[in-house]
C-alpha cells in the first residue's frame, strides 16, 4: 500500500482551461489525473452531436489533452480517469488509441465504462413499472418521452475501481459522478471496503472539493483580490492518506490560492442538506468536516463521517421544451434607462400587434438590475447613468413566431428611442430550450459495464 497518493484535477467542466491538465502532469508529481467534463445539459449536447456524426458525442478536447501528455503519462505511470466519454465513450477510446499509435507508444491499457445510457432501453424500463417520475413535479417520464434527448444513470466509483483493478492506465467513462472519479483511486490504492462509509465520505468530499478545478484554488473566490497570479492559476491536488486524512494543495510555483476559505466556499457549491449529501456510493455528512491550514497553499481536511448509500441511482434526463430567443441593444446618455424601458415596451406591443404570444418573457437592464433582478433597483437608479444594455428574452413552443419576432429588434434602431448602439451579429434566431428531468431508478435495474482495451 502506498504511503499516500496525489490526485490532480485537470478540468472542472467541458470548456475549462486547455492547458490546466497539461500543467498538472508536467509541473510536478501526481499519481492520478481526474477530469470532469459533464454537466446535466452536456449530455444532451453530446447526444445531438452523435446524432449528426456517430463518431462524435464525447469531449473531443480530452483527446488533445492526452496527445499533449501521453509521453509523460506513460513514462511516469500517471493514471487518467475522466467522464469525457459522454454518450460515446467507445468513440473516445478509439480516438485515444489513434493518438497512442501516432506517438508510437504501446502497452497502454484503456478501460471504457458504460451502461449508463438508458435511453435505448427506456420502453422496457417503463414496462417493468419504473416510471422515472420527475423528482420535482411527480410526473412520469412518459409525458415527455417523445421529446427526450438523453437519459443517463449517475454511476459511482465502483466501475472505475473495477477498471483500475483490471490494470487500466486511462479510464474513459460515460455519466459517472464527479465525486466518484476521485473516490475510486482512494478505494483502489488503500483497499477501502465499500461499507466503510466514513472512508467513502472522505473520498466523496475530496472529489467534491476538486470537481470544479480552479474554483477551489482561487478562481471565482469572494476575496479574489487576495489571490496571487490568477493568470497562471494552479489547479488543485488532493494528497490522500490511507487513514482518511487528505490535504488540498497545488503544484509549487503556480498561481492561485488554496486556503481554508477557498475550500469552504467550494464545499458550499451545489449542496442541499449539508448533513445528507447523496451520491451512489455514500451519504456524506458535510457538517462533520474539519479544516486546518497547514502551510502555504495546503489545507488538511479531516473528521469526515458518512452513512450507507441509497438503493437508487439518480437519473439525469433532458428533453426539448420549446424555443427561446434573446437579443440586446445599448442605450446611451441622456435618459439611458428611460429610453431602454420604452424600447422594451415597444417591442412587446409590436409582438402583440403581430398576434405573437410568449410563454415567458423577460426584460432586464444590464448594469442596473440584471444580476439581482430587483425591479426596485430600476426605479432607484440614478438618472445620470451613461449607458445601459437592454436585454430581452422570450420563449414559445412556436419557432416561427420567435423568428418573426426576431425581425423586430433591428428596426427599433430607427423606429424607437434615440442613442442606440451595440446591435451586431444579424437577426437573432430561435434556439432549442433543453429542459432537465431528474428521476430515481432502483440500482438493480441497470449495471455498469467495464471493458479493457490494450494497444
Amino acid at each position: 500500500m502506498k504511503k499516500n497518493i496525489r490526485i490532480a484535477s485537470g478540468q472542472g467542466f467541458w470548456g475549462d482551461l486547455p492547458n490546466a491538465p497539461v500543467n498538472q502532469v508536467k509541473k510536478g508529481k501526481i499519481d492520478y489525473l481526474v477530469m470532469d467534463y459533464l454537466a446535466e445539459v452536456t449530455m444532451s449536447i453530446m447526444q445531438k452531436q452523435r446524432q449528426k456524426n456517430p463518431e462524435h458525442g464525447y469531449a473531443r478536447d480530452f483527446v488533445g489533452v492526452i496527445e499533449d501528455t501521453l509521453t509523460e503519462i506513460s513514462e511516469h505511470g500517471v493514471k487518467v480517469i475522466s467522464n469525457a466519454g459522454g454518450v460515446n465513450p467507445n468513440a473516445c477510446k478509439d480516438a485515444i488509441l489513434e493518438v497512442a499509435k501516432k506517438k508510437g507508444i504501446s502497452g497502454i491499457k484503456i478501460a471504457v465504462v458504460d451502461g449508463d445510457d438508458i435511453l435505448p432501453d427506456l420502453d422496457k424500463i417503463i414496462e417493468k413499472g419504473h416510471h422515472l417520475n420527475n423528482m420535482e413535479t411527480g410526473e412520469p417520464i412518459s409525458t415527455v418521452k417523445e421529446n427526450l434527448l438523453s437519459a443517463n444513470v449517475y454511476f459511482g466509483s465502483k466501475p472505475v475501481v473495477e477498471a483500475l483493478q483490471k490494470g487500466a492506465d486511462i479510464i474513459i467513462t460515460g455519466r459517472v459522478t464527479d465525486t466518484g472519479l476521485t473516490l475510486a483511486p482512494m478505494i483502489y490504492e488503500f483497499d477501502w471496503p465499500y461499507n466503510d462509509y466514513n472512508k467513502m465520505a472522505v473520498g466523496t468530499i475530496a472529489g467534491h472539493i476538486i470537481e470544479c478545478g480552479g474554483q477551489v484554488s482561487g478562481g471565482n473566490f469572494t476575496d479574489w483580490e487576495k489571490v496571487d497570479d490568477l493568470v497562471n492559476i494552479g489547479f488543485p491536488i488532493i494528497e490522500a492518506y490511507p487513514d482518511g486524512t487528505f490535504y488540498v494543495t497545488k503544484h509549487e510555483n503556480t498561481g492561485g490560492l488554496v486556503s481554508e476559505m477557498t475550500v469552504k466556499e467550494q464545499l458550499l457549491y451545489e449542496i442541499g442538506d449539508p448533513s445528507s449529501y447523496i451520491t451512489p456510493d455514500v451519504i456524506a455528512d458535510f457538517t462533520s468536516i474539519r479544516l486546518a491550514q497547514e502551510g502555504e497553499n495546503r489545507v488538511r481536511v479531516f473528521g469526515i463521517t458518512g452513512k450507507p448509500e441509497t438503493p437508487t441511482y439518480k437519473i439525469s434526463a433532458s428533453f426539448n421544451d420549446g424555443y427561446k430567443l434573446s437579443s440586446t441593444l445599448v442605450y446611451c446618455w441622456p435618459d439611458a434607462i428611460k429610453k431602454a424601458k420604452k424600447a422594451g415596451e415597444i417591442l412587446l406591443k409590436r409582438a402583440g400587434n403581430l398576434g405573437i404570444e410568449f410563454e415567458e418573457q423577460n426584460i432586464e437592464f444590464v448594469g442596473i438590475n440584471a444580476c439581482n433582478e430587483d425591479p426596485d433597483e430600476l426605479e432607484s437608479a440614478p438618472g445620470s447613468v451613461n449607458e445601459v444594455q437592454l436585454r430581452i428574452s422570450v420563449s414559445s413552443h412556436s419557432e416561427s413566431d420567435l423568428n418573426r419576432f426576431g425581425k423586430e429588434i433591428a428596426p427599433l434602431i430607427l423606429t424607437g428611442p434615440s442613442g442606440v448602439t451595440g446591435f451586431a451579429g444579424g437577426r437573432p434566431r430561435a434556439s432549442d430550450v433543453v429542459a432537465y428531468w431528474p428521476a430515481l431508478l432502483d440500482k438493480k435495474v441497470v449495471q455498469p459495464r467495464v471493458i479493457l482495451y490494450e494497444l
